[in-house]
């Protein structure tokens, strides 16, 4: 233990480290006096226009900015705005007015008016600008503008212009030759260049137009630079950008002695629409707190705070590796540094938080997103716990081995076993090979219960009666028929009918073929009187049926190959029917077969663990049954384990509460985990790419709103560590060739949507019915597509994926990128289902496809001698065949 809180501590250490490496600090010209100017508009967050502005605030805001600035720039004369200039007044502030100009010629009078009244009554008032980039956004023509600015002029005793991008001044002389003054825009920010570039590129601008306009005043009346939002191609905003640019700004502009104005003074949330950085202009958050500071190096202030945020998480998430059962300083290690990384993850989220501002629709999303990503990260925390415990941990210490005898036997210890064989409407030769195989097992006090239940048709039940009198006494028959119950009542007539000398109940499926020395191997185990129930895994014998049946075997291998065991070192095992052994006392304890969901195993299993008796598992293969027929049949199949699944939540749930049960915390755990990381996982991979696909036409069209890297990084990090778990799971435990790992790779993907149906079914409904899995080759492929709403909602998500690149091919938004990736990964589940459906009905689904295709390549690049016919034994031809037949 010593060791591991050695490993843990290292790790928080290398975490601190790498904050304090990852610190960004650089050095800035220092500036100490007030700027020339900033712009203010004293509009309420959420933009509530009111007449009524309460000059309480703007008294409060004058003063802050008395400290910061020595004048104000306003856009508009009304609405509030002419309480700015005599306010200002109070704290010697200077106040450019500004007259809003639209399209709206009423609005524009008054304007007007107004501007011209503040010019004249407010003596600190030291300039007008009629309009703010009035010919950029082509509300004016540029002579009916002139006409106004002549109009203002002519009205007051102060310099007039109109503000303007710097390139609409460089392209119409006739506009500058009219204004006292030029007020030019430079906002680098929307042209593309780097924060580094910004400063020289307005400097430049600046230049240009001395050039171009000499003996005029040059006044940038907007620079700045955002501390939050997304990027624009080259542009990017941030806060640490920022302060570096504005301060770099403000001390060549000093050197050059440049008149100017900063936009803005500030921070006003109501800008959503301005491309995602509209807020966050300003000098001053809308708090009216400094952002940064004018002297000294530029550094986050935050950045210990949220440093600190990440190690308390990093260590709070580790420690639950100190409760651990002997783990390695390799798996302690991967465990920790995944803690550190989502504690750096939840600063980041907390940063962001705290960094920007929400609307009611953007706080929406950003809190569903989050509620969604909870359970996602902790999905791949579990994952990656598995990975340290198969690939770093101890080997497993529990796990029954055919190689490793049971200890503490007593001698002749063979207790009855009464093996069960529930069969509805099953062909009668599979059924007749299961019975077969019972009828050889190496164990001398068992007997066989055969229950066909529901099944009128005597072709199916006649047979199997006939065979069971064959194979002697051992063997009892039972049909029933109108039974209730499913399966489990079935099983509940067996029960009736089982030897009352019976101590152990073998089930198995009416398709499985065991192995001889099944009960030989596995009843010692019961010689322990904890014992409840031995599990073995499931194993199929027709695997190489078609392509499509080796990668479902591949799928389910890993299963029983990786959960099952690791499950099993914490005595949690799931009990999955066939191959499986109850002892009967705990069976009677736990209440028996139940009908009150349809995966009544996996219940009663839970259930007897509940009740304290303790679980085995063995991997060895003791039986091989049959794959489903059909993809229709798979997805049938693992649509009833999920919907089964989730009603045997709702039934058990309250037991998991403290005291309820006689259940571990390790066992809770795991079951808890183990329904998040199946029904879970599904769910909200579904739930989250239908939320994406809704979020799509928004963030193409509407330039707001675009899920941030904090959302979607982590869904891609999710997929990444679900791919790494199921690769290195499979090479680790799962003795198949790549090729078939690769497809049950595909065909565990494929039934996400099949597994999320269930899910919803199983919240909005108590009960279905049992769906029976088509077996043996009696059921014939569907004429239905079997994967239509997958088909649709892949290409949906892909179609969505092209609309935002090429929505985002001029603004070249990093997160807009990162969404369309994020929705090929979410496309890949679906995808997968449409791979599979087309395999089934496709030639390249047969197994002598390929080895005919093998046969054939050999033979045409010379590998293989082509096969010719022997000289002398000519073959008919089909005319002289019909002659001889007739």
């Amino acid at each position: 233990m010593r060791v591991v809180a050695a490993v843990l501590l290292l790790v928080s250490v290398l975490h601190a480290g790498l904050w304090g490496v990852l610190r960004d600090k650089e050095p800035a010209p220092d500036f100490k006096g007030l700027l020339p100017s900033l712009s203010y508009t004293p509009f309420e967050p959420g933009h509530v226009v009111d007449n009524n502005v309460d000059p309480e605030k703007i008294r409060a805001d004058m003063k802050k900015l008395s400290t910061i600035t020595r004048a104000i720039r306003s856009y508009s004369a009304t609405e509030g705005n002419e309480l700015v200039p005599p306010i200002a007044a109070e704290f010697g502030l200077k106040v450019t007015v500004g007259a809003w100009i639209d399209k709206d010629p009423d609005r524009n009078e008054r304007e007007i008016k107004a501007a011209i009244e503040l010019a004249r009554k407010n003596s600190n008032v030291n300039g007008v600008v009629v309009g703010n980039e009035v010919i950029y956004r082509g509300e004016q023509k540029i002579e009916d503008l002139i006409e106004l600015i002549k109009r203002v002029k002519s009205a007051v005793h102060v310099p007039v212009t109109t503000g303007e991008i710097w390139n609409i001044w460089r392209d119409n002389p006739d506009l500058a030759s009219n204004v006292d003054f030029i007020a030019a825009h430079v906002l680098p920010y929307w042209e593309n260049f780097r924060s580094d570039q910004a400063v020289d590129q307005a400097v430049d601008r600046y230049n240009l137009l001395r050039n171009q306009f000499p003996g005029k005043r040059i006044v940038i009346a907007e620079f700045g630079w955002p501390s939050a939002g997304y990027n624009l191609r080259n542009a990017d905003p941030g806060a640490f950008q920022q302060a570096l640019t504005l301060r770099n700004f403000v001390s060549r502009a000093g050197a050059l002695g440049m008149d100017y104005n900063i936009v803005e003074a500030i921070d006003q949330p109501w800008k959503f629409f301005e491309g995602g950085v509209g807020p966050y202009w300003g000098i001053l958050n809308a708090s009216r707190e400094p952002k940064f500071a004018w002297t000294g190096p530029v550094e986050n202030p935050d950045y210990w705070k949220l440093m600190t945020i990440a190690l308390l998480v990093g260590i709070l998430l580790s420690l639950p590796i100190l409760r651990l059962e002997q783990p390695t300083a390799k798996q302690a290690f991967l465990l920790s540094v995944t803690a550190n990384g989502v504690g750096a993850w939840a600063a980041t989220v907390f940063g962001y938080w705290n960094g920007h501002y929400f609307l009611f629709g953007s706080a929406f999303a950003l809190t569903l997103g989050m509620i969604l990503l909870v359970p996602l990260v902790l999905i791949a925390m579990a994952r990656i716990d598995e990975v340290a415990a198969v690939a770093l941990g101890r080997p497993p210490r529990r796990l029954l081995a055919k190689s490793k005898p049971i200890e503490n036997v007593p001698e002749n210890y063979y207790p009855k076993v009464s093996i069960h064989i529930p069969a509805y409407s099953e062909p009668v030769e599979m059924l007749k090979q299961t019975l077969d195989a019972l009828a050889r097992l190496d164990y001398p006090n068992y007997e066989c219960v055969v229950i066909i239940n529901n099944t009128p048709d005597p072709a199916f039940w006649q047979p199997i009666q006939d065979h069971c009198r064959a194979l002697g006494e051992r063997f009892k028959f039972i049909n029933a028929e109108k039974v209730k119950g499913f399966k489990a009542g079935a099983l509940r007539i067996a029960m009736d009918r089982t030897a009352v000398d019976a101590e152990i109940i073998g089930i198995l499926d009416a398709d499985y073929v065991v192995e001889p020395d099944w009960l030989k191997d596995l009843v010692p185990v019961f010689a322990d009187p904890s014992v409840g129930l031995v599990q073995a895994p499931q194993e199929h014998r027709d695997g190489d049926l078609s392509i499509m049946h080796y990668i479902m075997n591949g799928e389910y291998a890993g299963f029983f190959d990786i959960g099952m065991v690791q499950r099993n070192e914490l005595n949690a095992v799931i009990v999955h029917g066939t191959m499986c052994l109850i002892r009967r006392a705990a069976m009677d304890m736990a209440g028996g077969w139940s009908s009150d969901t349809i995966c009544e195993d996996s219940d009663l299993g839970l259930a007897i663990q509940e009740l304290g008796w303790t679980t085995h598992y063995t991997n060895h293969r003791y039986g091989k049954g049959l794959l489903p027929d059909t993809y229709e049949a798979f997805k049938k199949q693992r649509h009833r384990w999920a919907y089964g699944g989730l009603q045997i939540v709702k039934k058990h749930w309250r037991q998991f509460l403290p005291g309820r049960s006689r259940l571990t915390s390790d066992q809770k755990r795991e079951y808890g985990l183990g329904w998040l990381n199946w029904l879970g996982a599904e769910s909200l991979g579904v739930v989250v790419a239908l939320l994406n696909l809704i979020w799509v036409p928004i963030v193409a069209f509407a330039d707001i709103a675009i899920p941030d890297k904090i959302l979607t990084l982590p869904i891609i990090g999710a997929f990444i560590v679900s791919l790494a778990h199921f690769l290195s799971m499979y090479r680790a435990r799962v003795a198949i060739k790549p090729g078939q790992m690769m497809g049950a790779m595909i065909a565990a993907m494929s039934v996400q949507w099949t597994v999320s149906r269930a899910v919803a079914q199983g919240l909005i409904t108590e009960h279905i019915a049992f769906a029976r899995t088509s077996k043996g080759g009696l059921s014939r492929m569907s004429i239905e597509f079997q994967a239509f709403w997958e088909a649709v909602i892949g290409a949906l998500l892909l179609i969505g994926a092209g609309v935002l690149i090429a929505s985002n091919n001029f603004r070249q938004i990093t997160e807009i990128y990162i969404f369309a990736g994020v929705l090929v990964l979410q496309s890949l589940p679906f995808l997968a289902a449409v791979a599979i459906a087309i395999l089934e009905l496709s030639r390249i689904n047969s197994f002598q496809f390929w080895r005919d295709g093998a046969i054939r390549t050999a033979e045409l690049i010379g590998l293989r001698p082509v096969a010719l016919p022997t000289p002398g034994n000519a073959q008919p031809v089909p005319s002289e065949v019909r002659r001889e037949a007739n």
